[in-house]
């Protein structure tokens, strides 16, 4: 291993400034950040399927097609918008300022994305490209910023494990809330589309004023001490360092799994509610069973974390995930097993909401420790790609599982063959996922050394 006195050319703010006490109003004001981030992947996720396939009656293997390829793209731009935000230099700091810039482009496109014009299927195809790839571009351009900015409030490692904590009760919250007055507010119109393109719209109103909040209350103390010898560090040099960094890239392959995951199922719980249970309404009942356990569990988590380990508590939720699957393969005609292994499922990932994004920032430091290049930017850039991969493969992957199944958005009630592939995948997949996450996690062993890596780089900051 490097020695840290001899390789570090950069260090985080001098300990006064990074121990400055984050106040609640603060610590809210960053989780609601992500009530809206959280409302619009929600809308993706669980709606922008259902809307394409049974709405607009465009087939779902070539929605999930063109998603995918989006979802790849724009992984790639996730890279330039992460250095972006690592050479960004204003009064405000480099990350909240992207909030302000990216809320109004962020709602814009909301609006966009729920209004297909009749232009044939192949026309419609390109406008779901276009519009598809500007939300998923502006998207990046908040959350990954806003990721960073965790790090750059605070580096105590159970102060980002606090803030986490808002910021995700504060995501599930959003996500209750959009699933609770979505499907009612839609079918409340006459007219079909109409409903979907006014029910949306309204939220993208509201997100430029949901960031502008977090923009006005949060501050950046961490900043980096680069001598003058170092001052330029090349974008090259910080990709170098990042693929060198072991732990980082086994989150961003976690990440992948945890995301692509989430995909298949939210995509799935949308037609579990339509084709099992035959009734449009129970989207929403579905989406907030998976969120009210995370909106329990997530504040109560802290010190779980403390006791345990942020990687001891996602391995546990990783193995739970399995017979919270399964649950439902007893009887998968009685409804409340789907209701109740949905909710076993959240509780399930409860550590991984909680940990995951402090994991993340823990490799910050770990960067900074091992190779003296700190990129809050960057690391969230590239782990935003492992979501945005993940998220493009389940969009593609539902399309397949549609497919494979002879889903037919024009027939009311779809044959056994179809339910019973639509059960399997919706029980299996999440279980070899679990697996393949219990086998990263394995080998993820950070957690006992940050402690002492934080300590060696206040160390190197007091001589700087």
């Amino acid at each position: 291993m490097e020695n840290v006195k001899g390789k570090i050319r950069m260090a985080t703010a001098n300990s006064q400034g990074s121990e400055e006490k984050i106040s609640l109003l603060e610590k809210f004001a960053y989780g609601m950040g992500d009530f809206w981030t959280s409302i619009v992947f929600t809308i993706l996720s669980a709606y922008l399927l259902v809307f394409y396939v049974d709405v607009m009656k465009i087939p779902a293997a070539m929605v999930g097609s063109v998603m995918l390829v989006v979802r790849l793209l724009d992984g790639v731009t996730d890279l330039g918008i992460g250095a972006l935000v690592d050479r960004t230099k204003t009064k405000h700091g480099k990350a909240r300022p992207w909030l302000l810039w990216g809320g109004v482009p962020f709602g814009l496109s909301l609006m966009l994305l729920f209004y297909v014009p009749d232009f044939g299927l192949r026309g419609q195809l390109i406008y779901i490209f276009f519009t598809y790839f500007l939300i998923t571009t502006v998207y990046s351009a908040v959350n990954i910023p806003y990721g960073a900015l965790n790090a750059l409030i605070t580096k105590d490692s159970y102060e980002k494990t606090v803030l986490n904590i808002f910021r995700m009760t504060s995501a599930y919250v959003g996500g209750v809330v959009i699933h609770s007055i979505a499907m009612p507010l839609i079918n409340s119109f006459d007219q079909v589309r109409t409903g979907w393109f006014v029910t949306f719209a309204l939220v993208g109103v509201l997100i430029p004023l949901g960031y502008g909040f977090t923009f006005y209350f949060t501050k950046e103390r961490v900043k980096p001490s680069i001598s003058k010898k170092n001052s330029k560090i090349t974008l090259k040099r910080e990709l170098n360092a990042l693929i060198r960094n072991k732990f980082w890239v086994i989150l961003v392959i976690l990440s992948l799994f945890t995301w692509l995951n989430s995909g298949i199922t939210n995509g799935l719980n949308a037609f579990m509610a339509t084709t099992v249970l035959g009734d449009s309404n129970l989207i929403g009942v579905l989406g907030n069973i998976g969120l009210v356990p995370l909106i329990i569990g997530v504040p109560l988590m802290a010190p779980v974390i403390k006791r345990f380990g942020k990687r001891n508590a996602v391995f546990m939720g990783a193995l739970l995930t399995i017979p919270a699957s399964l649950v439902f393969l007893i009887d998968p005609t009685n409804p409340n097993l789907l209701f109740l292994s949905v909710a076993l499922r959240a509780f399930a990932s409860v550590p991984g909401a909680a940990a995951m994004n402090p994991m993340l920032t823990d490799t910050i430091d770990y960067g900074e420790w091992k190779f003296g290049i700190r990129s809050e930017g960057l690391v969230f850039s590239a782990s935003s790609f492992g979501m945005k991969v993940g998220v493009g493969l389940g969009s593609a992957a539902m399309g397949g599982i549609l497919a494979l199944a002879n889903y037919n958005a024009n027939l009311a009630t779809q044959s056994d063959f179809t339910i019973t592939a639509l059960v399997n995948a919706y029980v299996w997949i999440p279980i070899v996922l679990a697996i393949c996450q219990l086998i990263l996690l394995s080998m993820y062993k950070l957690d006992p050394l940050h402690e002492g890596i934080v300590r060696e780089l206040d160390e190197v900051a007091e001589m700087s």
